[in-house]
């Protein structure tokens, strides 16, 4: 078969314990996006398999119906809301699923950028490099309040490491997320106002949903601290377009960790957070560590052998009817 692997960014698909799985086939990989709809026609068209990387294309109608040979659209991880499934459903290409959502490494990455940003580590690792010597002063965790909007699986693992720290949990989220902040004898706000206005680290931990793109807004922002700092290793689209930027340029927050943006990848250095003193960026890390990649690069091969001999694979939308 001929698959075709998009945007692997790491390019490291085929170092993964699990590619051997696949490596008999004809497999192309692209690292480099595509710089337009036309070249990712061109790069996807001969493909009787494409594999998705969670968010990295957007598989639209528009895109799906210039892929006529395509008859298996892999997924590795689970749901993406950048492929349009009813498109897929109805031009008969089956979209296989994973089952895993491993917290540990986006939980990691959250509490190393809290660690790195409230202490100012990458911003006097760089001026050390220039030849500077210390010239900040930073904030301790110890004592101070850490928010968690949304004590799922990853918020959890967050709250404990903050714990271990020395930090006070504060939690906002919806009746589940209070019921667990209870039992693990963590404070639950009294209110949006009041978590945004009190926390002095808040980090997002709530899933995308319809309902919750922009669940943060300007108004939110503007609660908080001048010294506070708000993480986000979840989704950009959580925070309503442009109100991180506008806050950070008005005081509130003072500082901002950030592992996700509306457009990725970001190259060239071309985005606003890069140039302020005040923001850490590192580019969507959350998940990508090697224990994570092949636990969910092996569940999307698996279904690609299960396609490969005729067997009943684990599909997003079981009640497609293939092409031919």
């Amino acid at each position: 078969m001929k698959i075709v692997i998009p945007d692997d960014y790491q390019d490291m698909a085929d170092q993964l314990p699990s590619y051997s799985m696949i490596r008999h086939h004809d497999v192309t990989r692209y690292r480099e996006p595509a710089r337009d709809l036309d070249q990712l026609v061109e790069r996807l068209r001969d493909a009787d398999v494409v594999v998705s990387i969670r968010e990295r294309v957007n598989f639209s109608r528009a895109l799906l119906e210039r892929l006529p040979k395509l008859k298996l659209l892999a997924l590795v991880g689970r749901n993406s809301h950048m492929i349009d499934f009813r498109a897929c459903t109805e031009l008969g290409i089956p979209v296989s699923t994973g089952v895993s959502n491993s917290p540990v490494a986006p939980a990691e990455l959250t509490v190393a950028l809290i660690v790195a940003s409230r202490r100012n580590i990458a911003l006097e690792a760089e001026r050390m490099k220039r030849g500077d010597w210390p010239c900040t002063l930073s904030h301790r965790m110890r004592g101070s309040t850490l928010g968690i909007y949304g004590l799922g699986h990853i918020g959890k693992l967050v709250a404990e490491a903050g714990v271990g720290l020395g930090m006070k949990i504060l939690v906002l989220g919806q009746k589940a997320s209070a019921e667990k902040a209870k039992d693990a004898g963590y404070e639950v706000a009294a209110s949006k106002a009041e978590f945004f206005e009190r926390s002095d680290v808040l980090s997002l931990h709530v899933r995308l949903r319809p309902e919750t793109t922009g669940i943060v807004g300007a108004d939110d922002l503007a609660r908080m601290k001048p010294t506070s700092l708000l993480v986000n290793t979840g989704r950009a689209e959580l925070v309503a377009p442009g109100a991180l930027l506008d806050a950070l340029q008005k005081g509130r927050p003072g500082y901002a960790a950030v592992d996700v943006y509306e457009q990725e990848p970001i190259t060239g250095g071309n985005h606003p957070f890069l140039k302020m003193p005040n923001v850490l960026c590192t580019p969507h890390l959350g998940w990508a560590e090697w224990d994570n990649f092949d636990l969910y690069f092996r569940e999307m091969f698996e279904q690609i052998v299960k396609f490969e001999n005729g067997e009943p694979m684990r599909l997003a939308n079981p009640e497609v009817k293939p092409r031919a």
